[in-house]
């Protein structure tokens, strides 16, 4: 891949079986499976797509609801695997998905910082070096050492926005402009994604409002039902967007 390039995604596909039928619970599946009465039917949630983002570049990903936005994005980061098509990152990913979705309730908030920095791949050592200061940017005080079943979702998204943003990050993924916790950690947080922007780091923006993609991107993309249909700079494939979406 070309030093200055950042991101190369080809050809990628992503299928998905679905349960023609609902299953209520582990028993009834079992039964199912093993009489053979398990019907599944086939869709691609993303088909063929093929761009490429270049260092420091800013690149706006649009589309409506099931486009695949999302899916890309859990690709790109490396939480789904694609079924087809190949997929090159040249840099550090910090993706900020789903904050916590890999949280465990019935452990700690001190725990889960060991935990959840090692499913984004943190090493153990790196994570107690930086340990007080993921607690002190997440305001949690003392209730670091509560269970997590205890917090409210604003506590476990700070600890989730506080773990990942650690590292400085050379792409940066970022599903909608993050709500975390109360007014206060928001501004924050919103300031620690505008230093990073400030660095010059790659950024993958999925956003709804249009206003948003052109203040931030330079470039961007548009997803229809799992195909990339438009991609450029980001004014003319805005103005594309508002087309077809009126």
């Amino acid at each position: 891949m070309e030093k200055n390039t950042a991101l190369r995604v080809d050809n990628v596909g992503v299928k998905f079986r679905m349960a023609n039928e609902r299953v209520d619970n582990v028993k009834d599946y079992a039964i199912k499976l093993l009489k053979h009465e398990l019907r599944y039917h086939e869709f691609w949630a993303l088909k063929d797509i093929s761009f490429r983002v270049a260092k420091g570049e800013r690149l706006g990903v649009l589309g409506l609801n099931g486009a695949g936005k999302s899916t890309l994005l859990k690709v790109i980061a490396g939480v789904l695997k694609p079924t087809e098509g190949t997929l090159q990152r040249n840099g550090r990913i910090v993706p900020l998905l789903e904050l916590g979705a890999g949280f465990e309730n019935q452990y700690t908030g001190k725990e889960n910082v060991f935990l959840y920095g090692a499913m984004l791949g943190y090493k153990k050592e790196f994570l107690k070096e930086k340990y007080n200061e993921i607690v002190a940017f997440s305001e949690l005080g003392d209730f670091i050492n509560v269970p997590l079943k205890n917090y409210s979702s604003g506590m476990k998204a700070r600890l989730g926005f506080s773990i990942a943003t650690i590292v400085e990050p050379e792409i940066l993924i970022l599903d909608e402009v993050l709500s975390v916790g109360d007014a206060k950690f928001r501004k924050k947080s919103e300031k620690k994604i505008k230093d990073m922007f400030d660095k010059g780091i790659t950024v993958l923006f999925v956003s709804h409002s249009i206003g948003q993609v052109r203040s931030l991107c330079d470039r961007a993309i548009i997803l229809e039902k799992g195909h990339l249909i438009a991609q450029g700079d980001v004014e003319t494939v805005s103005v594309l967007y508002e087309e077809a979406i009126k």
